[in-house]
């Protein structure tokens, strides 16, 4: 009787924690597990037209899986992932056919990419804490890790390291089984007081690079913005490895972009472009810039929105896009009345605008001409992204394929 009782007592204990798990919750249906290589662009196209969209809340920006080739190894767009309220889903670039589904009874705080696999974070309560890593191409659920990230916050992924960001608070997952190799800002369980560099800080605008990033901090003792190049620390988490920390000079600073040298800072009150030396935080050089001071916003999720190339950095201020040479970060020409950043496509740069797509030439600024694009009435802010022939739009909450 007694052995009796006792798996029947099992029995129940194992319905009830089925029936209350994260596990009954969850759907994942995958897909194959390889899918033919998407066509190469060689031209522009002459025009443009919508082939599909889908509603994607939770991606501040066209979320593009890279998977390598097995032949040569190299990266190359396969998969486009979008996510709304619980569910996440792999699409074929092409048609926006769903490739697999990853879907949980909870909200998303965001999706983003990293390491060949969608990063899907979800919240749990308050913040954003439940972070799992899914094949690209398959939709297998792979790594998963519990954080403590904020409410709005973005993923960085900048090569070796995902970034998730904040107002008071970040945290940084390295390799692809998200081990946590920081936590920066004001941490919620203090295990070892004074690590931290700063306290008391406010954070803006993050822009990453391999290996380390950069951040606009805002702190009560500083007189002015201070921006500060950092570098995660895999030994001790929460104590950071701050490469450089220098006062700006102005508030309402925002970081444009950040390379191994060199971090750019854009302040308003003369509007200019103010580049550092990344280690040692000396100024290097100082430009002007014809942007308003209406522009200088922490930008979305505290994202710096800039997309970089071998030859060029291209930073949205808010209104105008502005080219900046790689190697030395200066401003080379501005593209007026933008409404992103902008990408590549055919080796050319395209930059979305009112009434579609211009393409300069990206040395020199030079207008090649207009892609007509009808955007339905939407006039907000637009994020680009490529995926073989398929150029993507973020347009406020969905996604859009133009072919």
């Amino acid at each position: 009787m007694a052995v009796a009782l006792i798996a029947v007592v099992s029995v129940v204990a194992a319905v009830l924690t089925w029936a209350f798990s994260d596990a009954r919750a969850t759907t994942s249906v995958t897909g194959p597990s390889s899918w033919d290589p998407l066509p190469e662009v060689a031209a522009l196209p002459p025009s443009l037209a919508e082939v599909w969209r889908a509603k994607s809340g939770a991606t501040l920006s066209p979320v593009v899986v890279q998977t390598a080739v097995k032949e040569t190894g190299e990266e190359k767009p396969s998969t486009a992932v979008t996510g709304d309220g619980g569910e996440v889903n792999g699409r074929d670039p092409l048609t926006g056919d769903v490739r697999w589904t990853y879907k949980r009874d909870l909200p998303l705080c965001v999706v983003s990419t990293g390491w060949g696999r969608a990063m899907a974070l979800y919240s749990k309560g308050t913040n954003c804490s439940e972070l799992t890593s899914l094949d690209g191409v398959t939709g297998e659920r792979r790594a998963q890790r519990n954080g403590d990230a904020e409410p709005g916050t973005a993923l960085l992924n900048e090569g070796s390291h995902l970034i998730t960001t904040g107002s008071k608070y970040m945290e940084v997952y390295r390799r692809d089984d998200l081990v946590k190799s920081l936590e920066y800002g004001s941490l919620r369980a203090i295990v070892n007081p004074n690590k931290q560099p700063r306290v008391g800080c406010a954070y803006g605008s993050v822009a990453v690079t391999s290996g380390k990033f950069a951040m606009i901090e805002r702190c009560p003792d500083d007189p002015s913005d201070r921006i500060s190049v950092i570098k995660p620390n895999p030994d001790k988490s929460d104590e950071p490895k701050v490469i450089s920390s220098v006062l700006t000079g102005a508030k309402n600073a925002q970081v444009v972009a950040v390379t191994e040298k060199l971090v750019a800072v854009a302040v308003p009150n003369p509007s200019r472009i103010v580049v550092f030396d990344a280690e040692s935080g000396t100024q290097v050089s100082e430009a002007p810039i014809d942007v308003p001071a209406a522009d200088f916003v922490d930008p979305p999720g505290h994202v710096s929105r800039a997309f970089a190339t071998k030859t060029n950095v291209f930073w949205f201020s808010g209104s105008k896009t502005i080219a900046l040479a790689h190697d030395t970060l200066a401003p080379l020409w501005t593209a007026e009345g933008t409404l992103g950043a902008g990408t590549t496509l055919a080796g050319r740069a395209i930059i979305p605008v009112k009434d579609g797509l211009r393409v300069y030439e990206q040395a020199t600024g030079e207008l090649v001409g207009t892609i007509r694009v009808n955007r339905d009435g939407h006039t907000g802010p637009v994020q680009l992204a490529t995926a073989g022939p398929v150029v993507l739009e973020q347009r406020g909450e969905t996604l859009v394929a133009l072919r």
